[in-house]
């Protein structure tokens, strides 16, 4: 039986509680709001994982003018610089709401804020709390104040499988419970349900994570936007622990090197070296990969007994791993750690559908481009949620529909997808296995069974791949190797994607089938 929860009739609807989901709400405050979360609030969650930190120019010798210029030369060409400026403009307002609500960053003996340094950053200017375990200190800190905030219902253990549509507006969510369907009746909802990393098997996000925002709002007819740009992290270290650790750029940032099992240092003549842009480090430590070599990380040097105090978080996987970072070589590989595309928002967080708000990895503002600045993650995902909960409160209320007639879907499993996205729409691609990906991503996303959605985000990653033929930013294509002169983002819906891989020669649909059904 399906309750319809009266009682929270109205009231804006978040999903998801990560970074952006939490300031969101906060932001929201007294407004009444409800954050509905399948896990724990604050787990599973790819913000809580975050090492980084934050990128916000408040440095003496920096400016967002700086800033802004290193995220448009990471962005390949893509990025929206109108957008860019306007939340890189917005570090220092984003930080002071963030210690406001209990985040405690990183200071130096003098009281000031410590900057670090990562890949292709041209200033030391990303805030830490607690070394390198700041995602989780922060998400924890939002969870404290979310839980003292009366304004706020948590709903854990809910988990939303469909968007409930009036016509073309948002009427209300549809989630699954331990005690079966629930409705949740609203004219405003959130996304804030993080990145696709679970649909490879090398990851660091949460396995869990397969897209399930975009799912539901490419469900309820959403534009999406360059969802071909999936970032491959350069250093997750290698190993059988799943998902994969990461090991953070700033490590790179402090000096550590990057060796083959040859010893030779094979960034050393390209610009930037260890600290290039994250595309171009995961091509080039793939590329040492493909010719059965492996690639380590040499932070014996830089670091040495400094390490376990510097990186303490990083420190402990290692030893998890039996390797001591203080004496011993790093193992390292790429893996998929962000996704630049996603649901194609505007400034303020709105999607095409009317009172559809998307935040976070899983929407898609521009300022990314087509491969993510290190560190902006966190600034966007707080700037984004602060400026939707803005927007919401500026939209006057209307009472949701009534037509609450819906079929609870099956619960997500993506075990048939993850062999096709791992094998086929990894860092180097090319025709061949973008056709043959979608030819069989599309019988499973047409269904209805378990794979339906991620099968769905899959499907749209490998379309937009297969229309882009160049390599620009995180998306290498060894037959289109070189960079068109002029480009543009794009957008569709699901609609247009699934016409698309419908018209596409069922290249190798058997034995990738085969693959995804055996694995």
């Amino acid at each position: 039986m399906t309750e319809i929860l009266h009682n929270l009739a109205g009231q804006t609807v978040i999903v998801g509680s990560g970074l952006a989901g939490l300031m969101t709400a906060l932001t929201l405050a007294p407004e009444p709001c409800v954050i509905v979360t399948r896990a724990a609030l604050g787990t599973e969650t790819s913000s809580a994982w975050a090492q980084g930190g934050i990128a916000a120019a408040m440095g003496a010798d920096d400016s967002a003018a700086l800033h802004l210029a290193d995220t448009l030369v990471a962005g390949d060409g893509l990025c929206d610089p109108t957008v860019a400026a306007g939340i890189i403009t917005e570090a220092s307002a984003a930080i002071s709401a963030l210690e406001r609500a209990g985040v405690r960053f990183d200071r130096n003996t003098a009281g000031e804020l410590s900057f670090g340094l990562e890949a292709a950053h041209s200033r030391r200017r990303i805030v830490h709390v607690e070394g390198d375990g700041s995602g989780a200190a922060i998400v924890a800190a939002l969870v404290r104040a979310v839980k003292q905030t009366p304004s706020i219902t948590v709903l854990e253990g809910f988990e939303a499988r469909r968007i409930i549509m009036d016509g073309e507006r948002v009427a209300g969510l549809l989630c699954a419970t331990a005690n079966g369907a629930a409705i949740l009746p609203s004219s405003k909802v959130v996304l804030a349900t993080g990145g696709i990393g679970g649909l490879y098997d090398a990851t660091t996000n949460p396995m869990g994570n397969f897209g399930q925002g975009i799912a539901l709002a490419a469900r309820a007819g959403a534009d999406l936007t360059d969802m071909e740009f999936v970032q491959f992290h350069p250093t997750a270290l290698d190993s059988r622990r799943r998902p994969l650790a990461l090991v953070s750029e700033a490590v790179r940032g402090e000096g550590a090197l990057l060796v083959n099992e040859r010893g030779e240092r094979f960034m050393a003549r390209t610009p930037g070296a260890e600290l290039a842009p994250r595309d171009v480090v995961a091509r080039a430590i793939s590329a040492e990969i493909a010719r059965s070599g492996r690639v380590f990380l040499d932070a014996r040097d830089a670091l040495g007994s400094r390490f376990s105090t510097r990186f303490p978080v990083i420190s402990a996987l290692c030893g998890e791993a039996g390797i001591d970072p203080a004496k011993d070589l790093i193992p390292v590989r790429p893996a998929v750690h962000y996704h630049m595309g996603g649901v194609a928002t505007d400034a303020n967080g709105r999607s095409s559908v009317a009172g559809l708000w998307v935040v976070g990895e899983a929407g898609s503002t521009g300022l990314h481009g087509a491969n993510r600045l290190a560190s902006n993650s966190l600034l966007e995902a707080a700037v984004m949620g602060m400026r939707a909960a803005r927007d919401l409160s500026s939209m006057p209320a209307s009472r949701p529909g009534t037509r609450f007639a819906e079929r609870l879907p099956a619960p997500a499993d993506a075990s048939l997808v993850r062999p096709i996205v791992s094998r086929h729409l990894g860092v180097l691609r090319n025709a061949g296995a973008v056709e043959g990906a979608i030819a069989a991503l599309l019988p499973l996303a047409e269904g209805d069974g378990p794979a339906a959605d991620p099968a769905i985000v899959a499907l749209l990653i490998a379309v937009f791949a297969s229309l882009r033929t160049e390599s620009r930013g995180a998306h290498a294509r060894t037959d289109f190797p070189l960079k068109l002169g002029a480009t543009d983002r794009r957008q569709m819906r699901l609609s247009q994607a699934l016409e698309i891989a419908r018209a596409k020669p069922p290249y190798a649909l058997a034995p990738l089938y085969t693959l995804a059904r055996s694995a």
